[in-house]
C-alpha cells in the first residue's frame, strides 16, 4: 500500500497531540493482526521454555504461528514434531517453514505431503541459508536435483496445492543480492509462483522500510507486506545477526544499549520500548499486521501486543 494520506484535520491533530505514537496506539480502534515465529527446541529445558511462550501468547489469537526449519532439514523431525503438537494441543494455526537447501525435490515434496497429511495448510517457503561454515550471506550452490530457490519452492507448493504460501522480503537488501531492485524482482517472481503474503526481515530503520514498501507497491506487488519485528535485548547477539543478514544497526540503538552488558532487565525494557514504538509508528502508516520473531520468549512480545491493543479474545483449548 502507498503511504497513508492524512487529511488536514488528521495531520493537525497529530501535530498538536501531546501523545507519542505508543500512547496513540492505545487509543487506536483499528483491528491489529499479529503472528509469531518460534523455533524447534533442542533440549527438554528449551522445550519447556517454548511451550511456556506458546501458552502465554496463544490467548492473543494470532493469525498464525510459524515454526522454523534448519538448513538441509537439520531440524526436520523437531520442526514436524513441534508443528504436530501445536495442531494437537492448541487452538493455534501453524505455518511450517520449509527450505530447499541440501535436499532433493523428491525429499522436499515428501515433507510437503507429510505436512498436508497432518492438516498443515500454510507453509513459509524460503530458500534457506548456505550450509556449514558459509552461513547467512555465504556462497550458495543449489543441488542439481533440488529446488534452486524460494520461487521454485513456491511453485512446487502451488502445484501440489492446498497451501497458503508466505515468503520472505528484505527491506534493506538480501545479503547476496546486487540491489533492492533485484530483490523486488525476486519478490514479484515469488508472487507469480503463488505466494500469498510476504514477511520481512527484521529492521530498525523505519524510513528504509517505508521506502521499500513504496517501491514494492510501485512495482505492482499487491500481496500483504508484513513487517517482521524482533525485540532483542541481547545486543551482542543482535550485532551478530545484523552483520549476517544485512539489517542496519543505527548508532542511536547502539547508544541505548551501551554499558548495559550486566543489566539484562534494563535491556529488556529498552528492547520492548523500541519495538513498541516501531510498531506504533507503522500502525500510523497504515499497517495492521505484524510478525514477531519471538526467540521462544513471550514477555516482550506480549507487552508490545498490549500496546497495539491486542487482547485475549478466546479461551485456550
Amino acid at each position: 500500500m502507498a503511504r497513508t494520506v492524512l487529511n488536514l484535520a488528521e495531520a493537525r491533530a497529530l501535530l498538536l497531540s501531546p501523545l507519542g505514537p505508543v500512547a496513540r496506539a492505545g487509543s487506536n480502534r483499528n483491528a491489529v493482526n499479529v503472528s509469531f515465529e518460534f523455533f524447534p527446541p533442542k533440549t527438554d529445558a528449551a522445550e519447556a521454555n517454548l511451550w511456556s511462550a506458546i501458552r502465554r501468547l496463544e490467548p492473543l489469537n494470532p493469525a498464525f504461528v510459524s515454526v522454523t526449519y534448519g538448513a538441509g532439514g537439520s531440524t526436520r523431525e523437531r520442526t514436524h514434531r513441534t508443528v504436530q503438537r501445536i495442531i494437537s494441543e492448541t487452538t493455534l494455526r501453524p505455518a511450517a517453514h520449509l527450505t530447499c537447501v541440501e535436499a532433493s525435490r523428491a525429499e522436499v515434496d515428501e515433507v510437503i505431503e507429510g505436512y498436508k497429511a497432518i492438516g498443515v495448510d500454510h507453509i513459509v517457503a524460503l530458500r534457506g541459508d548456505p550450509p556449514g561454515a558459509a552461513g547467512i550471506g555465504g556462497a550458495y550452490t543449489p543441488r542439481a536435483d533440488g529446488y534452486a530457490n524460494a520461487t521454485e519452492l513456491t511453485a512446487a507448493l502451488s502445484r501440489i496445492g492446498g497451501f497458503e504460501v508466505t515468503v520472505g522480503a528484505y527491506p534493506e537488501k538480501h545479503p547476496e543480492s546486487p540491489s533492492i531492485d533485484h530483490d523486488i524482482e525476486v519478490l514479484k517472481a515469488k508472487v507469480d509462483a503463488g505466494a500469498t503474503r510476504a514477511v520481512t526481515q527484521f529492521f530498525f530503520d523505519i524510513e528504509a522500510f517505508l521506502r521499500f514498501r513504496d517501491r514494492v507497491r510501485a512495482a505492482g506487488v499487491t500481496i500483504p507486506l508484513i513487517p517482521g519485528v524482533m525485540p532483542v535485548s541481547n545486543f551482542a547477539g543482535l550485532k551478530r545477526m545484523t552483520a549476517a543478514c544485512g539489517a542496519a544497526l543505527p548508532d542511536w540503538l547502539a547508544g541505548h544499549f551501551d554499558g548495559l552488558d550486566d543489566d539484562p532487565e534494563t535491556r529488556k525494557l529498552l528492547a520492548a520500548s523500541i519495538a513498541a514504538e516501531t510498531c506504533a509508528r507503522l500502525q500510523e502508516e497504515g499497517f495492521s499486521d505484524f510478525h514477531f520473531y519471538t526467540l521462544n520468549r513471550a514477555e516482550l512480545v506480549y507487552a508490545i501486543c498490549r500496546v497495539l491493543g491486542v487482547r485475549e479474545t478466546k479461551a485456550v483449548a
